[in-house]
């Protein structure tokens, strides 16, 4: 078993020869005409059958990858028979309604991803999301997998996405767009992302060039869906990390939905196991929910809530790092005063009514509020020491710094206070003429921000104050005296009272037609997005700065399928996108608001290509996008750890290309896993002064995620995440010139691994004994990095006063961490 493990993890080669049948599910509820669930349906699928229950509900199994007629029979109404081609362990909702006069055949082959595969989309499977293991598990932790998308940080949600940076990603649930919050500068003050896991039906992945439907951001979408429950069911999770619970419903009319998540997650277990350390108290946690209630069978109400609560507390002690050669080993030792208190507290409701008028034609009215108020404190002395370590095998000494080389010391503040309300309006339509669709919006948003920056920092080095590093004036003492007043190294005092009012609208055709023998599709679209900025800053002027500005988008994508033997689609997408600054993009490196920042702009060109075949008579598909981004009016940013400062100025030009790869499929029977590859290149030229790596410009990636069972004992099973990234551009001083200091992070290299032990599930139930309550339970054991990669983040700079040299000293993240988990569901 050790064995096998071993060649799993370094080789991923040693697959199963026996395979299970290829399967996919069917389930939804029967109405008729007076939409009321209709019970004991007789429905047949070849030789597998089953019947509705008192609620009208079914679910069946039904042979994947191939055409496959279903038949729904009852005494009292007329037959419908419709045919299905899904894809293996897809999951499919179909609800019919029978009536007693007319019989309802169908001869449409209902295929479930072909749509996405067109419009160039990803799509994730809930389950998959739930099981692969990591630090921060969820779906953006397997976003991370996909070629193009890169973190580096394994306590943070967020992620960048080919050359673009944290804030250029779109989060829809349920067609609203969702935020995040503002202040958070460290991943391990994030402790949950809005998606709830437990929550998801549906996951669906955009890295670029994606249609006009889709807001205005400059890199990708995420677009998830929550579920519409069938039956009743619990779900729970519980690890050393934290913990879930999720309770869905639906009534006995099956008129109302419910499903509610709460979660609670501690980063204890990760924040303790660094170098340095601390009393470390953080609490994150919130509650979710979708409720659904259906009128008539034309229209429903849905409502969307969130309330979370996230409070860290933070006081380091000490923290010794070694670094440095065999040669010459060096160790910087720290000793901490003082505690950083954090709190971010957001609120998220949102209304969404849909009137189906008939099969053609859709339409959504949307209201939504995002509140948030964020609490950010902080007065953190650090004294430290970088010295020689003793390296003498047998001493009592050994590893501890014995002779130190410079000296000094660091204070932070902060005082930092925002309370952001975000209020929204939407129209949404959808309408079918023959093979024509159309779809369009029109949306209104509110945004009001007041915020209050009070940071500084004081830095010294042997004794004397370093000046601030944009002052000509230098401190040469002890050599020569200094005079002038002392000043803080950095030093940011901005209240800032801004209110942005945006109008965005949209309008896009879709048409499926025929070239010959090949299949096509067309897809060109049009966004419109105007916005104004009004500020009063306190630090500037007692005045009111107002700006107006519009932009227009076009979008295009259009893909073919040839007929060949080989299983081929080609497509081609490109456009004009717009990203209008958000509230932070707004905020300059001193944190006054400049209304008249302009809109990013990005022409993209994305050309891809899918290869779908067998393999070991399973099904594999080859995904291969290459594409093109050309950038202006670019918003100069540097980033430390998760935090963004912008330059408020539009002062770059910017382009990055790249090839990403992914191949997916069945390595082991029964079970899906991939393999990607993405090489990126990406530079700006900041005020013409040449093009240098941007802080996204991230080489090469590779990623496997691998899912297996041990032999003889299915029950067993195992997962595997691993990702490997060349070194971002990120090792310099925050404060420096990038044109003077293009450093390099070392690469980023992590593999996290699960083994889980299925005890109950859909294949193996139980009657009576203490088993019989659920419907799933698993234990397992969870090992973060376990190669034991000492990856780092930023870097620590220090001044030797002998040599007047600057050390880069390395912020490490988590080493090897171990986990235990336990899954339910009843």
């Amino acid at each position: 078993m050790n064995s096998r493990l071993s060649l799993t993890t370094i080789l991923f080669l040693l697959f199963l020869a026996l395979g299970h049948s290829q399967t996919s599910t069917l389930r939804g509820i029967v109405l008729n005409d007076e939409n009321t669930p209709v019970s004991k349906v007789n429905i047949k699928a070849g030789n597998v059958g089953t019947t509705t229950n008192e609620n009208g509900f079914y679910s069946i199994k039904i042979p994947a990858n191939q055409d496959v007629t279903v038949e729904f029979s009852h005494l009292v109404y007329k037959k419908i028979s419709i045919t299905f081609n899904l894809k293996n362990g897809e999951s499919h909702e179909f609800n019919p309604v029978m009536n007693t006069t007319v019989a309802q055949i169908a001869a449409v082959v209902v295929s479930g991803n072909r749509r996405k595969d067109v419009e160039g989309v990803t799509s994730l499977k809930p389950e998959t999301i739930r099981k692969i293991p990591g630090a921060n598990a969820g779906v953006e932790n397997l976003l991370l997998t996909l070629p193009g998308v890169s973190n580096n940080n394994e306590l943070s949600t967020q992620y960048s996405v080919r050359g673009g940076n944290y804030d250029e990603n779109l989060v829809y649930v349920n067609g609203i767009e969702v935020y995040r919050p503002f202040l958070i500068r460290s991943g391990q003050q994030e402790g949950l992302s809005f998606v709830n896991t437990d929550l998801v039906q549906n996951v669906d992945f955009s890295s670029g060039g994606f249609q006009a439907k889709y807001g205005d951001k400059l890199s990708s979408v995420l677009d998830i869906t929550y579920k519409n429950p069938y039956q009743f069911e619990i779900n729970a999770d519980l690890s050393l990390l934290g913990g879930s619970l999720s309770y869905e419903d639906i009534s006995k009319d099956s008129k109302f939905t419910s499903i509610v998540g709460i979660r609670y997650r501690d980063n204890g277990l990760l924040v303790n196991a660094k170098e340095t350390e601390t009393n470390y108290d953080a609490a994150f946690a919130d509650a979710q929910a979708f409720l659904t209630y259906k009128f008539t069978d034309k229209f429903q109400l849905s409502f969307l809530g969130n309330a979370s609560l996230n409070k860290y507390s933070y006081e380091p002690q000490t923290r010794q790092t070694n670094f440095g050669t065999l040669a010459d080993p060096l160790a910087l030792l720290v000793f901490y005063e003082g505690q950083e208190k954090d709190q971010y507290q957001t609120l998220f409701g949102a209304l969404k009514g849909t009137y189906i008028a008939n099969d053609n034609l859709t339409v959504h009215a949307i209201a939504s509020t995002y509140h948030t108020t964020e609490e950010e404190y902080f007065d953190i002395l650090a004294q430290y020491r970088l010295g020689e370590v003793n390296t003498n095998i047998g001493d009592e000494d050994l590893g501890e710094v014995e002779f130190s080389e410079g000296i000094g010391g660091q204070l932070n503040h902060g005082r930092n206070d925002l309370d952001a309300l975000i209020t929204t309006v939407e129209h949404k339509g959808d309408l079918k003429i023959d093979d024509n669709r159309i779809e369009w919006s029109v949306k209104y948003t509110n945004e009001d921000i007041r915020d209050c920056l009070v940071e500084w920092e004081v830095i010294d080095s042997a004794g004397f104050s370093i000046r601030p590093p944009h002052i000509d004036a230098f401190n040469e003492q002890p050599y020569t005296p200094f005079e002038g007043p002392i000043e803080p190294f950095q030093n940011v005092r901005a209240t800032n009272n801004t209110k942005i009012n945006r109008w965005q609208a949209y309008a896009q055709w879709s048409k499926r037609s025929v070239i010959g023998t090949s299949d096509v599709w067309y897809n060109a679209g049009l966004r419109v997005h105007d916005w104004s900025v009004s500020d009063n800053n306190a630090v500037s002027s007692s005045s009111v700065e107002k700006s107006n500005q519009t932009v227009f988008s076009p979008r295009a994508q259009f893909a073919i399928k040839p007929y060949w033997e080989k299983d081929m689609l080609f497509r081609i997408a490109g456009g004009l996108y717009y990203q209008p600054p958000f509230y932070r993009e707004l905020r300059d490196v001193d944190g006054v608001v400049q209304p008249n920042v302009k809109a990013q702009k990005s022409f993209h060109l994305v050309l891809g290509n899918d290869y779908s075949f067998k393999m070991w008579e399973r099904p594999f598909k080859l995904t291969t996008e290459a594409y093109y981004k050309s950038l202006s009016d670019v918003n100069p940013y540097t980033l430390e750890n998760v935090r963004i400062r912008y330059r408020a100025n539009n002062s770059a030009k910017a382009y990055a290309y790249g090839l990403d790869m992914r191949l997916n499929g069945e390595f082991v029977p029964g079970t899906e896993s991939w393999f990607s590859f993405g090489y990126l290149k990406t530079e700006e030229n900041i005020n013409n002064r040449g093009y240098i790596a941007r802080p996204t410009d991230q080489r090469l990636k590779f990623a496997a995620l691998f899912q297996d069972y041990v032999p003889n004992i299915p029950s067993m099973k195992m997962y595997l995440n691993l990702v490997f990234n060349t070194g971002l551009p990120g090792g310099s001083p925050s404060y420096a010139d990038p044109y003077e200091y293009q450093n390099r992070l070392p690469s980023y290299k992590r593999a996290d691994v699960g083994f889980q032990f299925v005890l109950v599930d859909d294949k193996k139930q139980f009657n009576n004994g203490w088993k019989k309550p659920f419907k799933e339970l698993t234990f397992g054991v969870e090992i973060f990095n376990i190669f034991d990669v000492q990856n780092s983040i930023t870097n620590t700079w220090v001044r030797d006063v002998y040599s007047k040299r600057q050390y880069a000293i390395p912020n490490f993240l988590t080493p090897r961490v171990f986990n235990v988990r336990t899954t339910m569901k009843f």
